[in-house]
């Protein structure tokens, strides 16, 4: 591995930091969701600010300041289209410099260095950031294809805090992302000058883990749009179903665990040891575990046949 990755895992950047807090705040939410109701006092602001879609109908009552708050989950396109042309830019400008020699912008550079980025001289990790950008580019433009072609929405919401959330996170990631680039100065360092002799194996295992756990994602999700549609294809209700099939016969939320598994599948392309990104993946695991476990709920309160053998989230564990 690269000389500057044990120099540099023990420094909590401003970046570092972020996500921690953020992977603690999502775990301590999960873990007063798990406390039996009655031990804790309710807070219905705090539930509505936590939960979204489906799940804000298993919640306590809510008052009429929280419903004012309401957008539209459709409005989950707006995070993508985001992260398609934000990431998009990210991508072509580490491109652009690998290929041409030509530093980042000014301010690019200026707003890394202000998350913590620090002088890199490894090289390896130029190609694999540049593999991890890619995936999350291609990530967000398919499910930005679902949100508008595959998806049937309805008229559920999500508070306006997870709106503003959701687009500030796409920006993050992929800034995230483009600050594990080696830089000398303002350019990105390769050692030789030529990219294709940093690749490694887990480049090729975190480019499958990537590819099979996007599909299983979109499968899921065509699961769930189908339950809504007749077998024309055309939408008939809106209504709330069990679905069954692929990934569903083992948890309530398939679609949260491909999540998990693609930022995995991340992880492994930066070579298993980058810390900055397993902080990134350890928030997503809190933050859609907890989407998870409230989404279980919600079946297991709407639906009496509802499969006991399922779990929430972690197949046979949770």
């Amino acid at each position: 591995m690269a000389t500057w990755a044990g120099t540099e895992v023990s420094a909590l950047n401003p970046l570092r930091a972020l996500w921690l807090t953020l992977a603690a705040t999502f775990l301590l939410t999960l873990l007063l969701q798990l406390v039996p109701a009655g031990l804790l006092p309710g807070c219905a602001f705090f539930q509505d600010l936590i939960r979204y879609g489906k799940t804000k109908e298993g919640a306590p009552p809510r008052p009429a300041a929280c419903r004012a708050f309401d957008v539209p989950k459709r409005y989950f396109s707006h995070f993508y289209i985001i992260s398609v042309l934000w990431n998009g830019f990210l991508l072509w400008s580490l491109t652009h410099s690998l290929v041409t020699g030509a530093p980042f912008p000014n301010w690019l550079h200026g707003l890394l260095r202000i998350l913590g980025t620090a002088q890199f001289r490894g090289g390896e990790l130029a190609l694999s950031a540049l593999l991890v950008l890619a995936f999350l580019w291609l990530h967000s433009l398919r499910r930005l294809f679902e949100c508008l072609f595959v998806s049937v929405f309805s008229n559920a919401v999500i508070h306006i805090v997870q709106y503003w959330f959701g687009l500030v996170y796409y920006i993050l990631v992929g800034l995230t992302v483009l600050s594990q680039v080696p830089m000398d100065g303002r350019n990105v360092y390769v050692i030789g000058k030529n990219l294709l002799m940093q690749a490694r194996w887990f480049h090729i295992l975190g480019m499958m883990m990537f590819i099979w756990s996007s599909a299983h994602q979109y499968k899921c999700h065509v699961i769930l749009s189908n339950l809504r549609k007749n077998k024309a294809g055309v939408v008939i209700h809106c209504n709330h179903r069990i679905p069954f099939g692929d990934w569903f016969e083992y948890v309530s939320s398939p679609n949260y665990l491909a999540e998990l598994m693609i930022y995995i599948s991340m992880a492994v392309t930066f070579g298993f040891y980058n810390l900055t990104w397993w902080l990134v993946v350890t928030y997503v695991f809190f933050s859609q575990a907890l989407s998870a476990f409230l989404s279980h709920k919600f079946y297991k309160s709407k639906f009496i046949s509802y499969p006991k053998h399922r779990k929430a989230f972690l197949p046979f564990l949770f």
